[in-house]
């Protein structure tokens, strides 16, 4: 969707002005939530502002959709900021002599749709925010929370595919904040839009992103997924980022799982399966139909009964004694259930499909770091394990 390539920006001359971006190459998949993090002066804000030309780059190449951006004129650049790319703001930009819903529509108004299609469609976008009820009060009658629902709603309402969002959380408190990000995940599974979000918060960069870009002085010093960064920061300046971390409230589940040891199917023979689990020192497997869905677990001691009795039915030794989560389940959520049954963790696709595993000595090893063996928050969360 974006390609970007050594991308500069230069205030002042080329040999002693100052290099807000300089040289900075990357490319965002169509459907990706890309952050870009760093701290206040790293050129993150301006670099977001080069993707549509707010900010002028000084030189490189950018393409979105394979068109150059670079080369656009007038027309043809207003026509990429009208119906391809929106923004939204730290400081929510809101019309206060506006309602809720006229504010929802103006995107739309620039484009100049008609009256009736932008209202129609600025109600959708405040009932998919949580607003549906709203839509006639003013920006002022509204918590912090509410007014960014709202520019939030507005950039949904034009329906543009790239959404640049510049720090549109840090005005907000904790809580409220941690809402806001659920709900920006929330629509991003729903409606799959290309998001570039820009924050200083590492925390935030890494239960957001797909990738994180980490920028200082201009310049990008690693790109990534959250667990890429975490567990080889590629310079001292990423890792002292890293070691102020809570990984617990950052690694999900589908960023740890590995491939269960076994698994077998309710045809397979209860001697064949004991035999098998006594290979891999385990107490138990899941039993699993021909689409992945797990049917039960058969537990070593149901097996040897079977085997006892002469039985040959793999069916009548299963147990519904297992725990499983979806693969954006945070670390800290799992604490308290694993290590609880004979099988580990079980982690399931949206259709219920067994995708991986969670075993105890996984979660803990990454919960795990040696510049944080002493951290409260590790020996919370270990706790628990």
């Amino acid at each position: 969707m974006i390609e970007a390539s050594r991308l500069k920006k230069v205030y002042g001359s080329a040999s002693d002005g100052v290099h807000a971006v300089d040289g900075v190459t990357f490319d965002v998949a169509p459907g990706e939530l890309f952050v870009i993090m760093g701290l206040s002066g790293s050129g993150k804000s301006t670099l977001l502002r080069m993707l549509n030309r707010l900010v002028e780059p000084t030189s490189g190449e950018l393409r979105i959709e394979g068109r150059d951006v670079l080369s656009m004129g007038d027309a043809d650049l207003r026509e990429l900021r009208n119906r391809k790319i929106n923004m939204v703001f730290q400081h929510f930009a809101l019309f206060p002599h506006r309602t809720v819903r006229e504010n929802a529509a103006y995107g739309m108004r620039l484009r100049g749709v008609a009256q009736s299609e932008r209202l129609e469609r600025a109600d959708w976008a405040l009932k998919t925010v949580g607003l549906g009820d709203r839509g006639d009060a003013y920006p002022g009658e509204l918590s912090g929370g509410q007014r960014q629902r709202v520019g939030l709603a507005r950039a949904l309402a034009t329906d543009a595919e790239i959404l640049l969002m510049d720090e549109p959380f840090s005005a907000l408190d904790p809580l409220i904040r941690r809402d806001m990000q659920d709900l920006l995940l929330t629509l991003q599974r729903d409606l799959r839009r290309t998001i570039i979000f820009v924050t200083h918060d590492l925390n935030e960069a890494m239960r957001l992103g797909d990738r994180i870009m980490v920028m200082r002085d201009g310049r990008v010093v690693q790109l990534g997924t959250a667990t890429d960064i975490l567990h080889t920061p590629s310079c001292d300046y990423v890792r002292d980022f890293v070691s102020d971390v809570d990984r617990s409230r950052v690694l999900t589940a589908g960023a740890i799982m590995r491939e269960p040891l076994m698994t077998v199917s309710a045809y397979d023979d209860p001697d064949d399966v004991l035999r098998r689990l006594s290979n891999i020192e385990a107490g138990g497997v899941y039993v699993l139909d021909s689409d992945g869905h797990i049917v039960g677990v058969a537990r070593d001691d149901r097996l040897a009964q079977a085997v006892r009795e002469g039985r040959t039915s793999l069916r009548e030794c299963l147990v519904d004694s297992y725990e499983a989560t979806g693969s954006d389940a945070l670390l800290v959520d799992l604490c308290p259930r694993v290590g609880q049954h004979t099988v580990p963790l079980a982690v399931t696709d949206d259709d219920g499909r067994l995708v991986g595993v969670v075993p105890r000595a996984t979660l803990l090893t990454a919960l795990s770091d040696a510049r944080r063996t002493d951290s409260t928050d590790f020996r919370k969360a270990a706790a628990h394990v």
